[in-house]
């Protein structure tokens, strides 16, 4: 079965969410879900996206989540893969490798 190349965005700022103590920057999410995506599924292709929401944004559905996010319905960082919302605020990697393995990405030892 052949994957197809998933995209996860990841929508933050360079201010830590007031709600999210403790929790790393959105930026440093970024960095370090792409590191830790690449390592469990190295043989797949993941495109990683980041959308900063205090920039003007040209792509009107990533504009769209960025207010959603303005208007409190999200925390950030928020991550989305393939349109699907997988975690807010304090992300874990557990949902993410869940959702990516919903999508039949495997790790090299399986």
């Amino acid at each position: 079965m052949e994957q197809q190349v998933l995209t996860i965005e990841i929508y933050g700022a360079d201010i830590v969410c007031a709600s999210c103590v403790n929790a790393p920057s959105s930026k440093d999410t970024y960095e370090w879900l792409q590191a830790a995506v690449d390592r469990k599924f190295p043989a797949h292709k993941v495109t990683f996206t980041y959308i900063d929401i205090e920039k003007p944004i040209e792509n009107e559905k990533q504009q769209m989540i960025a207010n959603r996010i303005a208007d409190d319905e999200f925390f950030y960082p928020l991550v989305m893969i393939n349109e699907e919302v997988i975690g807010e605020g304090y992300i874990q990697l557990k949902p993410v490798y869940a959702a990516l393995e919903k999508y039949g990405y495997v790790t090299e030892a399986e």
